[in-house]
């Protein structure tokens, strides 16, 4: 049995005004119309046809997915999945049905600009799983994946006055090779609700014909320097450039606390590099962030970044450490997983992802990992700029997890070679191939996050497969950032970090291989679990120790951190990772609960304990 827990963010929301702010921190323009709010909705079998007044479907076809139902069935706040509270509608999408979205969409007066060559563009944050999307009757784009942005051109399809936008959706969840992170059709324990369709800002902008459509911000911190690459894009039939192989060229300026600091023209595509004076480095005790903005014909965008760098070498003693600015620095981290007992996936509000982040910043973590899941980009921008360094899961895939593989190594000491692909639910080439795109795309759209400091291809063998090749991959794309390439089971001896997840045992600090000179991390621990009354989700209780009170639950973390984690780190320790930031259903093994209503811990016992941590 389940209850429904409004968050704090979520008793307040009001409906017509949904997640409003700017989507997109560092590539921002003026141009932005939210579509956030209610929709029509309706959940039809998968391939009926219900109505022929639906849209004639242009390109490729999505199985399952053909005409509009004539009749919705009701409204949906969007962005909130169909089985969230907030979303108003409280269903299970199911493998072998379609989702489907409606709503009419009209320009201000003034959006595209008269006599100017634009492109009207339609954003989606992300959409889980897979989708068609159609303007007017007219298909305009769609997309597969659940975690990763995408946007159609509506230029052509666009009438005057209003329109009328359809998405479908189609969500397999766990019965295929899809990265679907946490999710599970029978959900219970460690697996969560899934959940399905929009879940992130929707939104649409107008941009000239020629414009920035992404930038590579790269601090160069040892040389004083941030490189800059502007990424163009231009309809063929006008604007800059058009008709000639000589690129557009941007001006690009570096400004700290609105003071010019830095500027230079470059061609678009190009990478340039611009001298910064008295580089001010970002670190979490001082997240100074740089404003950068670039003009390009008539479009302007405006960005940020932060001078810092992330690596691995040895301290005084020659011992292996995660580095910060060339430095030794302690991850002292907690297991995120960015669920929310209202929202699911999708925060109730911004100031509900800001309070998150600063309260485990006030609790002394200097590091968030988020566990299988790929935030919106607010989400990063605000670590940014409160300051405190992210690990980022990519998400995970493939069919069926064997418990030998993903459950046997909790207890007992078990590595298997994850070449053998079948045992690790990774027999599929089509999910194999689908998720090293999504890990470069993954990459691709985080990479300029400045608190971003760990890649995480793979955790406790979850559609693991050739993660010390991963791991390389990885490294070409980004070598800016660090590696770990199986984060609890299954060891491959690849990537920056020896991962280790203790939770039925005391941890020791193993003994280490003179061919290994990878940095030891203790990826997750702890989880240990308070049930507190009136704020869990289900009558069951899921953790890795369970207590009856407070002061309990105080006394055993204080003592776990002072005997084990605390006498690690002068042999080598170099990250923990606690399990975890906030209840999530049936797991009760929170620093917060599920509703973010309540601390179990007092703050000055966890800032203590990790206090010690960084000492």
């Amino acid at each position: 049995m389940t209850q429904d827990l409004l968050t704090p963010w979520g008793e307040a929301l009001d409906p017509a005004n949904v997640l409003p702010e700017y989507p997109r921190p560092q590539l921002v323009r003026d141009s932005y119309l939210n579509l956030n709010g209610r929709w029509s909705y309706a959940i039809t079998p998968a391939g009926a046809a219900p109505g022929d007044t639906g849209p004639s479907a242009a390109g490729s076809r999505v199985p399952g997915i053909d005409a509009e139902p004539a009749a919705y069935d009701g409204e949906i706040l969007v962005p909130f999945s169909p089985e969230s509270v907030l979303s108003g509608v409280g269903r299970q999408l199911q493998p072998d049905q379609t989702l489907w979205y409606r709503r009419t969409v009209t320009l201000p007066a003034d959006f595209v600009p008269a006599g100017t060559p634009s492109r009207v563009l339609l954003h989606f944050g992300a959409v889980d799983q897979t989708c068609r999307v159609f303007l007017n009757g007219i298909e305009v784009g769609g997309h597969t994946g659940g975690y990763l942005p995408f946007h159609c051109d509506l230029t052509d399809a666009l009438q005057d006055g209003e329109n009328t936008l359809v998405v479908a959706v189609r969500d397999v969840s766990d019965t295929s090779h899809h990265s679907r992170g946490k999710q599970k059709l029978h959900r219970g324990g460690i697996w969560y609700t899934a959940q399905s369709g929009i879940w992130q800002t929707v939104w649409v902008e107008c941009v000239p014909a020629a414009h920035v459509e992404r930038l590579t911000l790269t601090p160069e911190l040892a040389d004083g320097c941030v490189e800059v690459t502007v990424h163009a894009a231009q309809s063929a039939e006008t604007g800059a450039g058009a008709n000639t192989t000589d690129p557009p060229h941007a001006r690009i300026e570096v400004l700290a606390d609105g003071v010019l600091v830095g500027e230079t023209t470059a061609p678009a595509g190009q990478p340039v590099r611009i001298p910064i004076p008295d580089v001010r480095p970002w670190s979490p005790e001082d997240p100074y962030l740089y404003d950068v903005s670039v003009t390009l014909g008539t479009d302007r965008v405006r960005s940020y970044v932060g001078m810092r760098s992330f690596g691995v070498g040895p301290d005084a003693a020659g011992v292996p450490r995660l580095l910060l600015n060339g430095q030794p620095y302690f991850h002292a981290g907690i297991l995120d997983q960015g669920y929310w007992s209202d929202g699911m996936y999708t925060a109730p509000s911004d100031a509900a992802m800001v309070h998150d982040i600063e309260t485990m910043k006030r609790l002394g973590f200097t590091m968030l990992r988020k566990h299988i899941k790929i935030e919106p980009l607010r989400w990063y921008h605000h670590c940014d700029r409160l300051g405190i360094l992210v690990w980022q899961d990519l998400v995970n895939g493939g069919s069926s997890y064997r418990p030998l593989v993903i459950t046997a190594p909790a207890v007992t000491p078990l590595r298997l070679s994850d070449r053998r692909h079948r045992w690790f639910g990774r027999g599929d080439a089509e999910g194999r191939a689908q998720f090293r795109t999504e890990v470069c795309d993954t990459i691709e759209h985080l990479r300029n996050v400045v608190s971003l400091a760990v890649w995480v291809p793979f955790n406790e063998g979850w559609g693991q497969f050739d993660a010390a090749r991963t791991a390389t991959e990885v490294a070409a794309l980004d070598p800016t950032r660090t590696v770990d390439h199986a984060s609890g089971w299954h060891d491959q001896g690849g990537g920056d970090l020896h991962s280790l997840h203790i939770y039925f045992r005391p941890f020791r600090v193993p003994r280490r291989r003179r061919d290994d000179s990878r940095v030891l991390v203790l990826s997750e621990y702890g989880g240990y679990s308070l049930r507190l009354a009136g704020h869990a989700f289900t009558d069951r209780e899921f953790g890795y120790k369970r207590f009856t009170s407070a002061e309990a639950l105080g006394d055993a973390f204080t003592r776990l951190h002072t005997e084990q984690i605390v006498p690690a780190i002068a042999r080598g320790l170099s990250a923990t990772v606690y399990t975890q930031l906030s209840d999530v259903e049936d797991e009760l093994n929170g620093l917060l609960s599920y509703d973010r209503k309540i601390v179990k811990l007092p703050e000055e016992l966890v800032r203590a304990v990790n206090t010690q941590l960084r000492m």
